[in-house]
């Protein structure tokens, strides 16, 4: 069946995913696929599949905010993929997660649009537990080749980037206007670090019955009061990008073999 946006079959699609915004980094994720083909470029998805370690994934450009996004995690979706991982970029909210660190998504803040119009308001937006518990185990283990606890983060070499999780923010704005963003309020309830398309990946995937999880390079701060000038073009981000690329890659493979083993 052809996905009509998207211009992929459902013939050719895993059942495991990548999604990212930029159509250029999911051909730079491809890269590190065996056997990778590009399946189709159509607007802004872009869809590569290939395997790592043994497991068949496809990589697939999602756009830049949550209602393009969500017509991408759609039709995945309708073409039987089951498990998604967003990998992208977030602005922090806490000095303890500077440009260059990762966080692990375990669950989004609607401050968006499109999720008001699939689910009522106060319906939350979650990671699925399993592909979360995947994603933070990678990432500790990424660069460092051992699970990192707090007492032992001393010991991680200093290039590795600090992996966090915990709450992030979901926006539809990116550059301010007359009306407020309520940062600080979200900063002050415990979330860390704000981005663009989360919690409509994980709307949709509880609608329709898929899991999904996210990972976040951070690239600079969305607190007004830590904010400097924005370059998401450092040596430190783009180390925490391959971080978080790395992560999810192993992250989906360990999925996809806990799923074949309880087959």
């Amino acid at each position: 069946m052809l996905m009509p946006i998207l211009q992929i079959h459902s013939e050719d699609m895993p059942a495991y995913a990548i999604v990212c915004g930029d159509p250029a980094r999911a051909e730079k994720i491809s890269r590190k696929l065996e056997d990778a083909r590009e399946l189709a470029f159509s607007r802004e998805y872009r869809t590569f599949v290939g395997t790592y370690e043994g497991a068949q994934l496809a990589v697939v450009s999602h756009g830049v905010g949550s209602p393009g996004a969500a017509v991408c995690f759609e039709e995945l979706i309708r073409a039987g993929v089951t498990t998604l991982i967003r990998v992208g970029t977030a602005g922090s909210y806490t000095a303890d997660y500077p440009a260059g660190s990762v966080i692990v998504s375990t669950a989004a803040v609607r401050s968006d649009g499109l999720t008001r119009q699939l689910v009522p308001d106060g319906f939350p937006a979650v990671a699925d537990i399993d592909v979360t518990s995947a994603l933070v185990a990678a990432a500790r283990e990424v660069g460092s080749g051992k699970v990192a606890t707090e007492d032992e983060a001393s010991s991680v070499d200093a290039h590795t980037p600090k992996v966090g999780t915990g709450i992030t923010v979901t926006l539809d704005a990116f550059f301010t206007g007359v009306e407020d963003i309520p940062h600080r309020k979200y900063k002050q309830a415990g979330a860390l670090a704000a981005e663009m398309e989360i919690a409509a990946l994980y709307i949709v995937s509880t609608l329709r019955g898929a899991r999904a999880g996210a990972i976040v390079a951070i690239d600079g701060f969305a607190d007004s009061d830590l904010a400097a000038e924005y370059d998401p073009h450092t040596d430190a981000v783009a180390k925490a990008v391959e971080h978080e690329i790395e992560a999810a890659l192993r992250a989906l493979a360990a999925l996809a073999r806990q799923d074949q083993a309880q087959q």
